[in-house]
């Protein structure tokens, strides 16, 4: 896949993007076998994209201390190279405007195909500074947008933020990850506003995945009706369980395209997977436990060898892993285990 407008494409289908774990060893040094079978795994159960480098993938990873980001880079572009199911990839970037640039070259260098841009190291910059970082970073990557939760390192940005964002060129998506309703509305209400509609529009609320598929957003402006979709998830819940969130995903989208009634049964698969959800990410505690929660339960299927993350105290949270073992039994049905199990071994052995 080459260009923007093959990026824009595939975008507007609507994709399962899961935002890859880190796979570490006991050491809490790169594990590549796994990492591979990470890889394997996303696209083996249908993922249409990948995202590197992001949250899920830890932030740390950006610290040239620490000296991952560009290995893991290079690991996923070759897996996705291996792979040829024309994935698209997203790179995660990080810091301020220089960090930024020297990673989105890095990212096109590698054949990413856009940038997920996290503004959280800019917590004090006004609006204008923002945008001007923001097309600064564009000239060398296509941008996927990211409102990323306060309580996870990202800041509060406004719909006129938004609006003016959406004005950039090189714009080819947002993730809207706030957790916030009314923030989450500000966001799509600004793509639909500003006219813009090759640019996608991606959920990032873990907590609300299912109906931000299923909701058509409808606003009014100088009297004509505007309506806007989001049309899939680049989301750190997708990488577990992955297939039958591509299956999942897909019921979403069928609705979306056809106007049929939403059942109820899709109301409550709802629920079940926001309340899945709640158990991988602790939001009990804060989400202190969001990353070794995802850990978890890919060791659970065998696929991580523990629930290892670069920061010693990032451990799963006090009752959190009771958590996961109750939904895990309560939704059979929203796991892939079985899928998981047939084919490990071969993912594993790369």
């Amino acid at each position: 896949m080459a260009g923007s407008e093959k990026v824009r494409a595939r975008l507007a289908e609507g994709l399962v993007i899961p935002a890859c774990p880190l796979a570490l060893d006991a050491h809490r040094k790169l594990d590549e076998r796994r990492q591979l079978a990470l890889f394997g795994y996303y696209a083996a159960a249908g993922a249409g994209g990948l995202a590197v480098g992001v949250h899920t993938t830890q932030f740390a990873i950006h610290d040239p201390k620490v000296g991952l980001l560009q290995p893991v880079l290079e690991l996923a572009a070759e897996a996705m190279d291996r792979a040829g199911a024309g994935m698209v990839r997203i790179a995660g970037i990080c810091g301020g405007t220089n960090q930024a640039l020297g990673e989105a070259g890095l990212a096109r260098e590698l054949g990413y195909h856009a940038g997920l841009l996290s503004l959280g190291a800019l917590k004090d910059a006004g609006e204008d500074e923002l945008l001007a970082h923001c097309r600064e970073v564009a000239r060398v990557i296509p941008l996927f947008g990211f409102y990323l939760q306060p309580a996870v390192g990202g800041r509060v940005l406004p719909y006129r933020f938004w609006r003016r964002f959406a004005e950039l060129d090189r714009v080819v998506a947002i993730k809207i990850a706030p957790f916030n309703r009314y923030q989450t509305l500000e966001v799509v209400r600004a793509a639909a506003e500003s006219g813009r509609e090759d640019i996608a529009l991606y959920t990032g609320n873990d907590d609300n995945i299912v109906m931000d598929l299923l909701t058509p957003f409808r606003f009014q402006r100088d009297g004509k009706r505007l309506e806007r979709r989001i049309v899939g998830g680049l989301l750190g819940h997708w990488a577990v369980w992955t297939k039958r969130a591509v299956e999942l995903h897909a019921q979403c989208r069928r609705l979306a395209r056809t106007g049929k009634p939403v059942p109820v049964r899709l109301l409550r698969q709802a629920a079940e997977v926001t309340d899945a959800n709640a158990a991988f990410f602790d939001a009990a505690n804060g989400y202190a436990g969001c990353i070794p929660g995802l850990h978890e339960v890919l060791r659970r299927q065998g696929l991580l060898e523990g629930t290892w993350c670069l920061a010693p105290n990032e451990r799963l949270s006090p009752g959190q892993q009771e958590e996961i073992e109750r939904v895990c039994c309560a939704y059979p049905h929203l796991h892939d285990d079985e899928f998981v199990a047939e084919n490990r071994d071969k993912w594993l052995r790369g």
